[in-house]
C-alpha cells in the first residue's frame, strides 16, 4: 500500500525540480533529497563515475506508475534510476498522514 521510490539525478537542482512536480501533482507526500553522492556504474560496458543527487520519494503504491512516468518524462538521463521499494509497515501516524495527503 505504501512505497518509497529511489531516484538518482544529475544534481540537487534537478532533484528539486522533479520533487516540486511530484508534490504539486500529489504523486508524493514527501521527498527527501541527498544533495551529493559519488556514483560508479557500468554504462555501455565501461565504468563511469559521476556526482549525483538521490531522491527518496514517499508515496502510496497505487501512484508509483504515475511517479515513474512523470520522472521519466522530465528527467535529463536517457535511462534514469527509478526503483520502487515497498513499505510493509511503519509508524501508523505517518502512514495515515500519507494517505490523508494523497487520497
Amino acid at each position: 500500500m505504501y512505497s518509497i521510490v529511489y531516484i538518482t539525478t544529475s544534481g540537487n537542482l534537478e532533484s528539486k525540480e522533479i520533487a516540486k512536480r511530484l508534490l504539486e501533482n500529489k504523486l508524493a507526500c514527501c521527498v527527501n533529497i541527498i544533495p551529493s553522492v559519488e556514483s560508479m556504474y557500468l554504462w555501455n560496458g565501461k565504468i563511469e563515475e559521476d556526482s549525483e543527487s538521490i531522491m527518496v520519494v514517499k508515496t502510496i503504491s497505487i501512484l508509483v506508475d504515475e511517479v515513474i512516468k512523470m520522472v521519466e518524462y522530465v528527467h535529463s538521463y536517457e535511462t534514469p534510476c527509478i526503483l520502487e521499494i515497498t513499505v510493509n509497515d511503519g509508524s501508523k501516524n505517518y502512514l495515515k498522514w500519507m494517505e490523508t495527503e494523497l487520497l
